[in-house]
């Protein structure tokens, strides 16, 4: 298992189901990967082509071979609504470095919800012993 610092690039949505009747969407996204959490600025009102255009970085340790994007669903009263999700596996970013913009489903209840667009890339440290 690689060792090193993965920077995931999120570009932005296309085709969120819209969680709101009156309002617009204030989607934001939620990317996990094991215990470590990282959370884009919140598309205030921009309905269901949001756009974050944001990077984070992860520190990649032994057992993190994949990262969850969750859409979330900001909202001023109650909790935010779950708009949808997608698991990335990191196999390809560890092998190539880097894996270019690309579009990724999201998923809700077993259908698609949606898209999300993002692009990683790996720096691999090397591990003395």
């Amino acid at each position: 298992m690689p060792v090193g610092t993965l920077e995931v690039y999120i570009a932005d949505a296309r085709g969120l189901e819209d969680q709101n009747w009156l309002t617009d969407m204030n989607p934001y996204a939620v990317i996990t990967c094991r215990t470590q959490e990282k959370k884009t600025s919140t598309a205030s009102g921009e309905g269901s082509d949001p756009e974050w255009n944001e990077n984070f970085l992860f520190t990649i340790s032994r057992g993190c071979d994949e990262i969850n994007i969750k859409i979330m669903d900001e909202n001023t009263f109650g909790s935010d609504d779950y708009i949808g999700e997608a698991t990335i596996n990191l196999e390809e970013v560890f092998n190539q470095g880097e894996v270019p913009t690309s579009l990724y489903d999201l998923h809700k209840d077993g259908h698609q919800c949606g898209n999300i667009k993002l692009g990683l890339t790996f720096t691999r440290e090397e591990v003395t012993l």
